[in-house]
């Protein structure tokens, strides 16, 4: 069996298989994550098969440990691909260049059949080009005869791969999204596809790895639709089959900017550290080009296999609203059982109380109704490790009918009914400190924010009072109480 042969064997034939294949140039940006997410539901709702493939033939932009990035976040999204670098399939390992011997057998292949040829014109001349305002190949080793091409390949010339572009007629190819693009010849640059120290560039690589690895769905961003009609002259030069092209627009800031990293747009690793939940960004970018049809607009993985369909994806651009995902988000973390949040909170409840002996367990039902994201925690709860320095101004609340005056009189009456209390759970103080306001005539609020305030030095809390004290303990909680009554009275 020959080389082609071998290769040609191992297309798998009636199933569907799309691939996603990152360069690893940097972080995963949300664009490539939703291209993942797209290529991964489209395999799954046609009980096809996923595969992921590194595509790193440009060596010059590799990034040390993108690809690390790449796997990681594939595994936190549940994108497990069932054919790649590591995971066995008929076709491995999945990464381009690993695989470059093979891409100059198909380039000679394609010269055979008369869609490629061999391009010696050195840096000088192609410089002179564009310095004459020519802005793409000229064509002018296409023109060589046999002889002369053997000259060269004697002396050893150094050479390129370019593809062979028809000079006259127009090229079409269909597209999901953009139906039917149709783009002269004459429009299209005879572009390299094999470079002179033998690496394939993405264009070829791209093609060949597609065909042999049986890929029917090519899932990706519509800045390569001038691509695709050079795409498909190399198809149809090979004599191959075009795979369905789903080109989707682009995940923009706003109106008129794409996303950017370098304009300080956050990429999927970002928005992780930022306390986003990985499912609620999931779904978020799922959404952000695709209607599932109705008013849901929440689904698990699961759930946006059955209700992904092609057609739901938009030609229009998308735009990435930060408060939508915020919305995504808070709407996740508060269908989370009590367990699970702690579970995801715990690293950032300590990071705002360091105090061992304050038990998280108590404060995460207190901050998970109004969590946005998770980094918002720190701050919610620094108080209960330590008192913070406030203003007194915070005892004035024009609802509660609140001011400084009224606060001291509230607080000296509350210093000694606790310290008397022996019921120190949420139940027993909240009985006490009514029960108080009763007999003084006030109404409840009256006296709780005061004891709030005094209790955490801030106006906004997770929990009310009687919630704080009870984390606070006893002691602390009167040593707070005390203090306030010793700030308002200095104000004489």
């Amino acid at each position: 069996m020959s080389f082609f042969d071998d290769m040609e064997a191992q297309i798998p034939k009636g199933i569907a298989r799309t691939r996603f294949a990152p360069s690893p140039t940097g972080y995963m940006h949300v664009g490539n994550l939703r291209t993942a997410l797209y290529t991964f539901l489209i395999a799954r709702k046609y009980k096809g098969t996923f595969i992921l493939r590194i595509e790193d033939t440009d060596q010059g932009r590799l990034v040390e440990g993108a690809t690390d990035v790449i796997y990681a976040t594939m595994k936190k999204c549940g994108l497990v691909h069932d054919e790649g670098p590591d995971v066995g399939g008929p076709v491995a390992p999945y990464i381009q260049s690993q695989r470059r011997d093979m891409y100059m057998k198909y380039a000679e292949l394609l010269i055979e059949k008369g869609g490629a040829y061999r391009c010696f014109c050195d840096k000088e001349r192609l410089e002179s080009l564009h310095a004459n305002g020519i802005g793409k190949y000229d064509g002018h080793c296409c023109r060589l005869n046999h002889q002369e091409i053997d000259e060269k390949l004697a002396a050893s010339v150094p050479f390129v791969v370019r593809q062979k572009i028809p000079t006259s007629g127009e090229t079409t190819f269909s597209d999901v999204i953009f139906g039917d693009v149709t783009v002269p010849n004459a429009d299209l640059d005879e572009g390299v596809l094999m470079k002179s120290d033998g690496m394939p560039t993405y264009n070829f690589a791209n093609v060949v790895d597609d065909h042999l690895m049986g890929i029917t769905h090519v899932v990706r961003g519509s800045e390569y639709l001038s691509s695709a009609p050079k795409y498909n002259l190399l198809y149809e030069a090979f004599g191959w089959e075009i795979p369905l092209y789903i080109h989707c627009s682009p995940v923009m800031r706003d109106a008129q900017n794409k996303m950017s990293k370098r304009h300080g747009d956050p990429s999927y690793e970002d928005l992780i550290a930022k306390g986003y939940l990985s499912e609620a960004v999931v779904n978020y970018v799922a959404l952000l080009g695709w209607s599932p049809g109705g008013e849901d607009e929440f689904f698990t993985l699961d759930e946006m296999i059955d209700a992904f369909d092609l057609k739901g994806i938009s030609k229009s651009p998308a735009i990435f609203d930060i408060e939508k995902l915020n919305h995504f988000n808070a709407t996740y973390l508060r269908t989370l059982s009590p367990e699970a949040f702690h579970g995801y909170a715990e690293p950032y409840l300590r990071q705002g109380v360091k105090n061992p002996a304050i038990d998280t367990t108590l404060i995460a039902p207190l901050v998970q109704p109004r969590c946005v994201v998770l980094t918002d925690l720190p701050e919610q709860v620094d108080f209960f490790d330590a008192l913070p320095e406030y203003d007194c101004t915070l005892y004035c609340h024009k609802k509660m009918k609140t001011d400084e005056a009224s606060s001291l009189i509230a607080l000296r009456a509350v210093e000694p009914v606790l310290a008397a209390l022996e019921d120190w759970s949420n139940e027993g103080l909240h009985a006490a400190l009514i029960a108080l306001a009763e007999a003084m005539g006030e109404k409840n609020g009256r006296i709780l924010w005061p004891v709030r305030i005094a209790l955490a030095g801030k106006g906004v809390t997770p929990g009310g009072a009687t919630e704080i004290a009870v984390i606070l303990g006893k002691v602390e909680s009167l040593s707070r109480i005390l203090k306030g009554i010793e700030k308002l009275a200095a104000l004489g």
